[in-house]
């Protein structure tokens, strides 16, 4: 289904990504990283938090719950604009400092560490890496001052040049 956005809001930057082909993948990426999260941590992770000593266990539980926050704080924000492009609701509201990606991360050396099995490593480095980059379209597309200087000057110039050779993101 396609965005209802004002006119005002079509050529944004939210109104393009939200109808980008950029946005379709990071959404199947995202949610793919969930459901691959939840079950790995409903089956092999449980089974293998059993066999850790007691602190081990105790850091692989925080860890647990820290990746599945970061994983939700992902899924919302990417839920937020689907119900944007699907015209559910509007840049406006989506713009809502509540829908926003606060800037955190996962202490993933920490987490090293402690010895906590490799797939959870894995796992908290691809949510890790996800996160930074949807945080990163989320300061861009929304204007914010949160995204560093030359992350903004690139997408500026890079929508320059997509405006010029008459592409879309």
């Amino acid at each position: 289904m396609a965005a209802n956005l004002k006119p005002e809001e079509e050529e944004s930057a939210a109104g393009v990504f939200v109808r980008s082909e950029l946005f379709a993948k990071a959404f199947g990426e995202g949610m793919g990283l969930v459901e691959l999260t939840a079950n790995y941590l409903d089956g092999a992770g449980r089974d293998a938090s059993r066999h850790l000593s007691r602190s081990a266990a105790l850091a692989y539980a925080s860890a647990s719950m820290q990746l599945t926050t970061l994983l939700m704080q992902i899924a919302s924000w990417l839920l937020v604009l689907r119900a944007v492009r699907e015209g559910e609701m509007t840049l406006a509201e989506a713009r809502d400092e509540k829908y926003r990606l606060p800037q955190r991360s996962l202490p993933l050396g920490d987490m090293r560490e402690l010895g906590l099995p490799e797939e959870l490593m894995t796992l908290a480095e691809q949510s890790s890496q996800l996160y930074a980059r949807i945080a990163r379209i989320d300061a861009e597309i929304f204007g914010d001052d949160r995204a560093p200087a030359r992350v903004r000057d690139a997408a500026a110039q890079q929508r320059a040049l997509f405006d010029a050779f008459g592409q879309k993101l």
